[in-house]
């Protein structure tokens, strides 16, 4: 949604004409919620009710347990959680909060690279 015109936007357009998952938990969604709710990034509530209620009804919701290794930020173990749960690739633009040491095998990818690798798998 910050993104639309980017490799960002593509993923989403995948998302929300259900060719591409994506798993979650309920904390993940509740921090999407906050985080696009944000006044400064002046999205359309609607807008953002309609990708949050497709990313809950056609997701696949994912209990993880906590990420047991250090992160520059704590709370971003819990994409690391998610992600290692599902056996799914973590995609994001802060690449540098997901150390390679950190990661314990996870695929972390930025847009970019996620959308290069379908193009090449197509």
């Amino acid at each position: 949604m910050l993104s639309p015109q980017g490799p960002p936007g593509l993923i989403l357009e995948l998302v929300i004409h259900h060719d591409l998952e994506l798993a979650h938990t309920s904390r993940i969604v509740a921090e999407y919620r906050g985080v696009l709710a944000r006044p400064r990034l002046a999205l359309d509530p609607a807008d953002v009710e309609r990708v949050l209620n497709i990313l809950e009804t056609t997701g696949i919701p994912v209990i993880a347990p906590p990420w047991p290794l250090a992160l520059p930020d704590p709370a971003d173990g819990e994409f690391l959680a998610c992600a290692a749960a599902a056996a799914a690739i973590l995609i994001t633009g802060n690449l540098r909060h997901f150390p390679a040491a950190s990661r314990r095998g996870v695929d972390v990818m930025s847009p970019r690279a996620f959308v290069d690798r379908l193009q090449l798998s197509a």
